[in-house]
């Protein structure tokens, strides 16, 4: 076995994997430290993932919630940040190693890799219905969205018309449910006036929930709401029948087909392949069954946190994959590296704080469950647009997220309605 144990009179090395909330958080706990951190990432920028939504449905630009990584950690002299594709971890030489080849030692390693959306064994349906986990995928659905009424626009036929006009959103948790219900607005409000031809208005929002109810993490009582907000705003739920077929011309389910131009995977995530790259126990998702100290079983010199992860969180069930628990777990790994280095080596088990679960339906109403205490409809969205502004990273970041909700509440105008990085196929209906 190599040994790449750190010399005595050289800096101990932590390499974290993925610039998310939680290796964003983990690093700028070690900052200005003796530890020597590095930072790969295969894209150069964090993600406020949150608000992603609000990108795909043209609320928001795409700089206005994310970041380089670089300029985040750039007054930090200890941190080193990459660009690159981590493609394995050697466990026992203690190196991690990049798709162009690049071999990183550590000595402690931090895997916070994320997700990606899962179709439960049909990843052929992924062309026809894309999720939403990067910029990527937000500028992709924005294009297909604001594409459909385009098409329809200029279509003669009054059935390829509505089905262009049609728009499905799989799965009913807290992004399903913000989508639907921004694309509704989108719709009926923002639109309103635009066209010639359609009348944007007419637009079907249909929202699949295999489940028996919407908002499965809330309440009854504000999953009741919340699905009263959406059918309120035109959009239709559907509860209890999975999708079982997407393909270019829509989606079956409960026994019939449904036309559709647009279709979005709200419905499953799929954790990075952390768990391969370390033999390790993994869940359903592919998340790494780990430690109660966040450490990868039978490895206590690599964590595995966020999406990466499942974390036990007493008998309330697993750690909720949500941005403030992630960032929990960055500060707590962050405390106990330092702790190690300083000696004490006294077990650290995680404990999570709630933060509260939040959902918007529309541009004015939302859920909000803090525990202890509730709040639905328009006090709700205050929160819920409260609390998203204060976790976006600076000034001028929060003021323009803020300047475009005040202005799309009060014009119903969105400002990011761009069609850009157009499909070869779309190049052909469009001129």
């Amino acid at each position: 076995m190599t040994d790449t144990t750190t010399p005595s009179n050289t800096p101990h090395r932590v390499v974290i994997v993925g610039g998310g909330f939680g290796g964003l958080e983990a690093a700028h706990y070690l900052r200005n430290s003796d530890i020597a951190v590095t930072l790969v990432d295969q894209r150069n920028h964090h993600l406020f993932q949150p608000l992603l939504y609000q990108v795909a449905t043209s609320t928001l630009a795409t700089s206005e919630i994310a970041w380089p990584i670089r300029h985040l950690l750039r007054k930090y002299s200890n941190i080193k940040t990459l660009l690159g594709t981590v493609e394995s971890v050697d466990t026992k030489a203690r190196t991690i190693s990049t798709a162009d080849g690049e071999v990183i030692p550590y000595d402690t390693l931090v895997l916070a890799t994320g997700a990606r959306h899962a179709y439960f064994g049909h990843d052929d349906w992924e062309p026809y219905a894309p999720g939403l986990k990067t910029l990527e995928d937000a500028t992709t659905i924005r294009r297909r969205i604001l594409t459909a009424f385009e098409k329809a626009e200029r279509e003669p036929d009054p059935k390829k018309r509505q089905d262009l006009l049609t728009f499905v959103i799989i799965g009913g948790g807290p992004t399903g449910v913000e989508i639907a219900g921004t694309i509704a607005d989108l719709a009926r409000d923002t639109l309103k006036g635009e066209f010639r031809v359609i009348d944007p208005a007419t637009a079907q929002v249909v929202l699949i929930e295999g489940g028996d109810r919407i908002l499965g993490a809330f309440s009854e009582d504000l999953s009741a709401y919340a699905q009263r907000a959406l059918e309120k705003l035109g959009v239709q739920v559907h509860l209890g029948n999975p999708v079982m077929k997407c393909h270019a011309d829509g989606v079956e389910y409960a026994g019939k087909s449904l036309g559709a131009g647009t279709i979005i995977w709200a419905a499953g995530v799929q954790a990075s392949p952390a768990a391969k790259w370390l033999n390790a126990s993994a869940d359903r998702a592919g998340r790494v069954v780990v430690n109660d100290d966040l450490t990868a079983p039978e490895h206590s010199d690599i964590f595995v946190i966020g999406d990466t992860a499942t974390v036990k969180n007493g008998d309330k069930g697993p750690v909720p994959g949500i941005a403030p628990a992630a960032k929990q777990q960055g500060v707590h790994i962050g405390k106990t590296i330092k702790a190690r280095l300083a000696g004490d080596t006294t077990p650290r088990p995680f404990r999570y704080r709630h933060a509260g679960n939040l959902a918007t339906i529309g541009k004015r109403a939302a859920v909000t469950d803090f525990g202890f205490i509730t709040f639905k409809g328009y006090i709700a969205w205050w929160l819920w647009g409260l609390a998203h502004i204060y976790f976006l990273i600076g000034v001028r970041n929060r003021l323009a997220v803020a300047m475009s909700w005040l202005w799309i509440s009060v014009s119903g105008a969105r400002s990011a309605r761009l069609i850009t990085q157009r499909d070869a196929a779309e190049e052909d209906h469009i001129a």
